[in-house]
Parts: C-alpha cells; sequence; structure tokens
C-alpha cells in the first residue's frame, strides 16, 4: 500500500504538507502506521497547480526521504492546490512511469489500494482503455488504468460516475478472473479547481483517509495519515465515500459502484 496527501486552499509552501508536519508524508515513506507496508520507498510523485491549467509533475524512483530535488523543489514551491504520494508496489516495476500522480491534461490522479489478481487479466484491463487514450499510458500500473478508464468514462463532465463505472469495470474483472480483495480504493484527483477523494473497497477494509481544515492555512489537507499526532480535529472519511472540497466547503455522498457483466 502507498501514502499520499493532498491540499487545496490559499497557496503554501508544498514543504507545509509533505515534509515539514511531525507525521509528514516523507516521515510516512519511512515510518506509515496505518497500512500494511510502514516503508514507502518505490518512487514518488508531486503534482502541483499553479498559473497554467495543467499541473506541473515532478516523479522519481528514488525514495522520497533521499532525493535532494524533492526537498529543494517543496521549500520553493507554494501551490494552492497539490497532491503528493509515496509508492509501495503491488506488484508493477519500480520506474517513473508508474509513479503516481498520474496527469492528463488539467487532471491528476494518485491511488492507494489494488485491484486483486491485476496480473492476471492486464490484457483485459489494457482493452478496456479506449483507442484516444492509449497513447497517454505511460507505465504498468493498475492505477493509471483505473485513471484513464475514468477518463474514457467521462470524468470531465461527471468525476464521481465516471470513477464509479470504472471502478464497477475493474471490480467486476477482479471478481471473475482475478483474486480477493477485489478492490480497495483510495484516491485523490483533481481538475485544477477543485480536489476529489474516494474511499471505498469491496471488503470492510478500505484503506485510510483523513481530511482537515486550517484556519492558520487556510486550507483543507486530505492525507492518508494525519499528519501531527496532537491534532484532535482530523476528520475521518467514512468507507464508500465520494468527496469533494472546494474553499472551506466538504461534500461528501455515497460512493456505489455497481458490478457489470464483462463486455
Amino acid at each position: 500500500m502507498c501514502r499520499w496527501a493532498a491540499y487545496v486552499g490559499e497557496p503554501i509552501f508544498i514543504e507545509d504538507i509533505v515534509s515539514r508536519p511531525g507525521h509528514s508524508l516523507i516521515h510516512q515513506s519511512q515510518c506509515a502506521t496505518m497500512c500494511h507496508t510502514a516503508i514507502n520507498a518505490d518512487g514518488f510523485g508531486v503534482a502541483w497547480y499553479g498559473e497554467r491549467p495543467e499541473p506541473g509533475l515532478y516523479r522519481d524512483v528514488m525514495p522520497a526521504w533521499s532525493d535532494p530535488n524533492l526537498r529543494s523543489l517543496t521549500e520553493t514551491v507554494k501551490s494552492g492546490l497539490f497532491l503528493a504520494h509515496v509508492r509501495a508496489s503491488t506488484g508493477s516495476a519500480t520506474s517513473r512511469n508508474n509513479c503516481h500522480p498520474f496527469r492528463h491534461g488539467r487532471w491528476s490522479f494518485m491511488h492507494n489500494g489494488q485491484i486483486g489478481g491485476y496480473d492476471g487479466f492486464r490484457r483485459a484491463g489494457e482493452m478496456m482503455i479506449p483507442d484516444s487514450l492509449y497513447p497517454e499510458r505511460r507505465g504498468a500500473t493498475d492505477s493509471e488504468a483505473l485513471f484513464l478508464v475514468a477518463m474514457a468514462e467521462g470524468m470531465e463532465a461527471d468525476p464521481k460516475c465516471a470513477l464509479e463505472r470504472a471502478t464497477a469495470r475493474f471490480e467486476t474483472l477482479a471478481r471473475e478472473r482475478g483474486a480477493a480483495p477485489y478492490m480497495r480504493l483510495t484516491a485523490a484527483f483533481s481538475d485544477g479547481v477543485r480536489l476529489y477523494a474516494v474511499r471505498y473497497a469491496s471488503d470492510d477494509h478500505a484503506p485510510s483517509l483523513y481530511h482537515r481544515w486550517s484556519d492558520t492555512r487556510r486550507g483543507r489537507a486530505v492525507v492518508s495519515e494525519p499528519l501531527e499526532v496532537d491534532e484532535s480535529d482530523w476528520q475521518e472519511v467514512p468507507p464508500g465515500s465520494f468527496c469533494t472540497f472546494e474553499g472551506k466547503r466538504v461534500s461528501i455522498e455515497p460512493f456505489e459502484p455497481a458490478l457489470m457483466p464483462v463486455a
């Protein structure tokens, strides 16, 4: 399992989420406490929004704690919307193209979880990516495939329903050709205006997800694990939830993928 953190609000230095807190994302890359894998050393990435609609993207295969370029970037870049991820591979190779976040146009996407037995039906999963989007397929992860299928299902018009349909398609394949747990999913993604997050699983073990508004920063952090142990106002996102964060506003709706026959 991976760990990730995202932020939306008034612009702050990226380090205020990624490296400065006591249990920052970089700290979690060495010592995560709410997942099976305490070490998340199979690469990292940051996507941030600035003056242009498309996000900037920096990814590498080094452990997050050992890359001086990451520290330099987070110390000097300010953003009002960014996503950061540290990776623990569930099977695919450690390569830059397999590091999250993924980007398509103005959209960015990162994922923690797994699609059970994906290696056994990888070809069928790839076939769900339409020809128009397949050139965007850079790596080999189930996460990137899920993102591109969600884009094909209408992410631009309706992010929640698009991701529900994409999740349902992959979970159906996992139930027919893969292995349990069929789907475990926490994801954060953005169009550069709003931040979206989802927490879902086909069993009772959805990966952890929290959020917190800071009056000091005038922004909201959305994270796999709380960033400070002495902050008591972190709110846990219930399993089976789709969240929209825009400014101080939070909307949480049921996330209910409807399983379907495989075409």
